[in-house]
């Protein structure tokens, strides 16, 4: 005789853990992190140390203050870290890097109650902070080292193929394709390797830690607008694509649990409303680049974005109609 169970929701559990999660998400950042090595040189390596142990220390200290449960175990800090390191120049000092990750832990994150419940990406907030701090240290792009390409050792300063596709209205002068789908080109030193960023963001799709939906059309958004405003150009939209931290950005930042919807018809709207604002502001603002500012403003706006794409519960239209047809009665 079978017993019935009676118990609180939730009722069906997955077997898959925060810190499950968030381990998955540093292998997937793993390749990225190899080729900034391979492209930027071991500074790539510091300042990426620097800013996990930046976050891990803020968290760690900022939760012992408040009085919470600490939670470094999760290793979201880890993430966050990474993330934020990937979104700067490999020539920041790394003082602006503590700066940065603490904002990004303390005030992105702790502030509004941790984990979960943070309503804008951590990383991009810390990255949007320096970026209106330190101007100057933010955009002092680094060229590949020239050992990768010549066996040179040194590295020169450069403008980011983004910059000078909006500046000049043309490539001729850019690196080739190939060289951008490689991540041989000016950047923040997670960013430029394309190859590396969507081997991560197979594997998390494999492992089903995100949905394709986000990153698809996030980029597929931008791709068919850059494809109008270049006149059916085919290589200014790939330029426009590889450029700049739109894979980044829709693979790994936009996809945050905490601050995309939860249904599919939303993820939809916020990831081409992202589309849509980097592309404007790509076009139009005098800023060559929109991918942190597009995901910050639609993060803004999820808890509409949900409102209106909620699910209707079963039997909810039924009743709805009842109500209407007693209050006529009445």
């Amino acid at each position: 005789m079978k017993k019935l169970t009676v118990s609180a929701s939730p009722h069906v559990r997955s077997p898959k853990t925060v810190p499950g999660i968030m381990l998955d998400v540093i292998i997937a950042l793993v390749p990225a992190l190899i080729a900034s090595v391979v492209l930027f040189g071991f500074r790539s390596l510091l300042v990426t140390a620097v800013c996990v142990v930046s976050c891990i220390a803020s968290e760690y200290i900022a939760r012992k203050i408040m009085k919470r449960d600490n939670t470094i175990g999760d290793l979201s800090a880890i993430v966050t870290g990474m993330l934020l390191a990937f979104n700067l120049p490999v020539s920041i000092p790394l003082w602006m890097c503590v700066v940065g990750s603490v904002f990004a832990i303390v005030v992105v994150k702790q502030f509004f109650g941790g984990i979960g419940q943070n309503f804008v990406n951590p990383a991009i907030g810390g990255r949007i902070m320096m970026l209106v701090s330190f101007a100057s240290a933010m955009t002092d792009w680094t060229a590949p080292l020239e050992w990768f390409k010549n066996g040179g050792i040194d590295a020169m300063s450069t403008a980011t193929p983004l910059a000078s596709l909006t500046a000049n209205g043309d490539y001729s002068s850019l690196p080739s394709l190939l060289d951008m789908f490689l991540g041989v080109r000016g950047g923040c030193l997670g960013e430029t390797c394309a190859l590396a960023l969507i081997l991560g963001g197979i594997y998390l799709v494999a492992r089903r830690v995100i949905k394709p939906v986000i990153p698809l059309c996030f980029i597929g958004t931008v791709a068919v607008i850059m494809l109008i405003a270049g006149k059916g150009d085919f290589e200014f939209m790939l330029y426009e694509v590889l450029s700049g931290g739109l894979l980044i950005g829709a693979i790994f930042m936009a996809t945050d649990y905490a601050t995309s919807p939860l249904t599919t018809k939303g993820k939809i709207i916020f990831a081409v409303g992202c589309g849509v604002i980097t592309s404007v502001i790509r076009l139009f603002a005098n800023l060559p680049e929109g991918v942190s500012y597009s995901i910050i403003i639609m993060n803004i706006l999820v808890p509409h974005i949900e409102s209106i794409t909620r699910p209707r519960p079963f039997g909810a239209e039924k009743e709805k109609k009842e109500k209407k047809k007693e209050e006529a009665a009445s």
